[in-house]
Formats: structure tokens, sequence, C-alpha cells
């Protein structure tokens, strides 16, 4: 499956502080600010508004992944997004659905992109998914499955290739990403990973152009 590493917290440094109860490491009397934003999650009586079932990408259908396999954020405030990765699930829609709400599993993806083009999102966007095998990779990115098997061709359709072209289009828009290869990249580009999703089926040339049609049409 293309999404499959565990996330786990850097130390700030040695020493321990108690934030709303829970311990965060910091390197001096002093808590970076930046550190401090990434905390706000574990500070009493501190939540941000968030809706049960709710989606960033209209049309897609809500399925919650368990939380073992994402850490709560809220980006692009604590962490801006500027990257789309590209992944392929080496199996089908249902199992990867099941693999993200394992608890075991410890990897999921944002969105799950269906052969008929349906959407599913697991995880919002304003958390981080782990799904990249780099834990900075995942802090700027979101993450986009696509069912099948990257050795298949056939697992590419036509309704798949626009329907995730025109969430990728969104979601450069609305973080300000740059439709480019830079930005958009595949799983098996993401340093120190040892997965080869999408692979050489998955026509590139053919993505960006709709992507690049499908975020013009969002700017008109």
């Amino acid at each position: 499956m293309g999404a499959r590493t565990k996330d786990t917290d850097r130390r700030i440094g040695r020493r321990a502080l108690l934030v709303g109860g829970t311990a965060a490491v910091v390197g001096s009397a002093v808590l970076a600010r930046e550190e401090l934003a990434h905390l706000w999650w574990r500070l009493p009586g501190v939540e941000k508004p968030r809706v049960e079932g709710a989606v960033d990408y209209r049309g897609a259908r809500w399925v919650a992944a368990s939380s073992a396999n994402w850490r709560r954020a809220d980006r692009p405030d604590d962490y801006g997004v500027d990257m789309v990765v590209i992944h392929v699930t080496q199996g089908g829609y249902d199992s990867a659905v099941k693999a993200f709400q394992d608890p075991e599993h410890r990897a999921a993806a944002h969105y799950i992109v269906r052969k008929d083009g349906h959407i599913t999102q697991m995880i919002r966007e304003l958390d981080v998914a782990f799904h990249a095998g780099n834990r900075e990779y995942n802090e700027r990115s979101i993450g986009i499955e696509h069912e099948g098997f990257v050795e298949r061709a056939s697992s590419f359709t036509d309704e798949m290739y626009a329907a995730s072209a025109r969430l990728t289009a969104g979601i450069c828009a609305r973080y300000g990403i740059p439709v480019d290869r830079e930005h958009i990249i595949g799983h098996v580009e993401v340093p120190g990973t040892d997965h080869t999703d999408p692979g050489k089926l998955w026509d590139w040339d053919r993505y960006m152009r709709l992507v690049r049609q499908a975020r013009t049409a969002i700017s008109a």
C-alpha cells in the first residue's frame, strides 16, 4: 500500500514541560514559539472547532481513519502545506479503507480515489497523515491514494484520473501550491522511502495536464 509509516514526535530537547497534563520536551527554559504552536491541542480547554463528518473537498464521502494513523494539527497555521503526494494502494478500495481504520497499520492518507472516480476522505487536511514515510513530507503534504496496482495499467481509469486531478487542483488552489512536478510528486520521490508507487504506468503527462485544466477552471 502506498502509505506506510509511523510518524512519531521528534525530540525537542532534554527537559520536560507539562502542558495540559502531558509532557512536552523542551531544550531550554523557553519553549520555542514554533514548537508551542505545534502543541496547541494539548493545552487545557483549547480545541479548534471541528464538525464531525466534515470534508475538505466537496463531493467526497467521509470515512474516518483510526486516530493512530494520523496526528492532530492545525495546518497550515502550524505546518505550511506545499505538496501533494500521489500513492497507489496495491489493493482494492475496501482493503485500503480497512487498513486505514486499523490502529495497528500506523499509516493512512487523507484521501482515497476509487476506479470509478469516487473520492473518500479519511483524514482532515489540517491534520498530519502518516502516508509519506518521511516526517517532514507528512507535515507539509496532502496524501492521495488511488485504488489499484502499480503493475496494471487498467487500474488507472479515465474516471480516476479526472476525479483525482480535480481533487489535486482544489488542494493546490486552497494552499497556493504551484501545479508542477516539484510540488505534485509520487510516493517514490519522497526521500528515504522504499516505495515505488504510483509506478511507471501512471501517466504523469496526462495527469498534470488535467490538474492544470482543473486549476484554471477554478480560477475562471
